[in-house]
């Protein structure tokens, strides 16, 4: 099942995503929603970057797969690229498909990478989004 483009619209608009961002994309593979992937390449203006980046990016988009690895290693991997403020869109399948991540597991895993969960929701058919920013510096 696909995604409408309103659904989309609605997706990108809920991510804040707009013209001018560089966002590094991570984890895209087969699986993942290609017309999610295709409208924030029309909602920044430009290609996504992969893993091959060396620049600092606005915003992350970590694709992550119950069994893809060590999730608080993948999100302190992904702070290296982020600008201060930026954020990391964890993109997970949603309850029920295969490679579905628990919502438990995300929360252990945000501030042990130096994050704070802000919100879920569903992006795309079979995928959810949550919004994990850094910590601010001072705070508890």
């Amino acid at each position: 099942m696909m995604a409408t483009p309103h659904g989309v619209t609605a997706t990108i608009d809920r991510m804040g995503i707009s013209s001018g961002e560089l966002i590094l994309e991570l984890g895209f593979d087969s699986d993942c929603d290609d017309q999610l992937h295709a409208a924030l390449e029309v909602a920044s203006g430009q290609p996504l970057i992969g893993y091959d980046a060396d620049e600092v990016v606005d915003a992350v988009i970590l694709w992550w797969r119950d069994g893809d690895g060590d999730l608080v290693d993948d999100l302190v991997d992904a702070l290296t690229y982020l600008s201060e403020s930026g954020p990391i869109w964890l993109l997970t399948p949603k309850a029920g498909a295969t490679g579905h991540v628990e919502p438990s597991d995300i929360q252990d895993a945000a501030p042990t990478a130096g994050l704070t969960q802000t919100v879920t929701f569903l992006a795309a058919p079979g995928w959810s989004a949550t919004k994990l920013v850094a910590r601010k510096a001072g705070k508890k």
